[in-house]
């Protein structure tokens, strides 16, 4: 998809939000020629780009991801916000409730995602589906709360309680709107822990759209992310020690591995992997 068809193109998420690309300076190129600042442009083959962002990818070189910005436009609720902010390489400025009224809008979950508390992660839902009855019941005492605070909370607003004041009393679950810049390097890092199956479930969503949007405006970095950030594995010392007893077994050559679709120096680097849990 062409920049300026997805520009201010909204994307909706959850019940009542929303994910917008506002701004985008930069693309694959910007990466190549950060990286080959003593190039011009067009010195060298698409193919010859892709293979040295995966370069830089596979090997942490990271500032040239910086060169290539985005900016969105994005509302969530102030649950959802609070984890997002916990990312403090980005720019951010947020809908203000001391400023303005705030909206009459609540995120309800969805009955089906309402789950039990997680055995193994601590801090997550499990996959375990609970009683449709108490899953709407969760849902309609949370709508009947969000209802009696609002209507609390413009109560105060007519009797001309200061807004700051007025609004302390709403819920987590209120939608809040800001605008949030960040550069590829630190939005990579967001998409990493955010798309990861045990974030929670709402984030995730609005991470599932981010990543598409970076997937369609820099698809050459994205592939390399999801190939060596997103779906790689790393493994600790004493995890390597262990491989070192299962690779035994004669090793593939370097012609069967071209098959994988690994480049030459790619297979290099791998042998040298190999060679190197040999040696531990």
């Amino acid at each position: 998809m062409e920049k300026q068809e997805i520009i201010g193109k909204e994307f909706r998420c959850l019940d009542k939000g929303f994910v917008r690309l506002v701004d985008l300076m930069g693309n694959d190129s910007s990466i190549v020629q950060s990286a080959r600042v003593s190039y011009g442009k067009g010195t060298k083959t698409i193919s010859e780009d892709n293979s040295l962002i995966r370069y830089l990818m596979r090997h942490r070189h990271t500032s040239p991801f910086e060169m290539v910005e985005y900016k969105f436009h994005i509302r969530l609720p102030i649950f959802v916000a609070r984890q997002w902010i916990r990312h403090r390489t980005a720019n951010v400025n947020e809908y203000s409730g001391r400023y303005s009224i705030i909206p009459d809008e609540f995120y309800l979950p969805n009955p089906e995602i309402v789950r039990k508390q997680s055995k193994t992660n601590k801090q997550g839902r499990s996959d375990e589906l609970i009683d449709a009855t108490l899953a709407n019941e969760f849902i309609s005492d949370i709508k009947a709360t969000q209802e009696l605070l609002y209507e609390k909370y413009n109560n105060y607003l007519r009797q001309d309680i200061a807004r700051e004041l007025a609004r302390i009393n709403l819920p987590l679950s209120t939608y809040t709107e800001w605008y949030w810049k960040i550069d590829l390097h630190n939005l990579f890092h967001f998409l990493e822990l955010r798309l990861h199956p045990t974030a929670q479930y709402e984030i995730r969503e609005y991470a599932k759209i981010i990543a598409n949007i970076v997937k369609q405006t820099c698809p050459m970095a994205y592939q390399a992310f999801e190939d060596y950030r997103l779906n790689a594995i790393n493994f600790s010392a004493i995890e390597l020690k262990i491989l070192k007893e299962m690779l035994k077994a004669d090793p593939l050559s370097p012609e069967q591995m071209v098959n994988f679709g690994l480049s030459k120096r790619e297979i290099e680097e791998f042998i040298t992997k190999i060679h190197k849990i040999n040696n531990l």
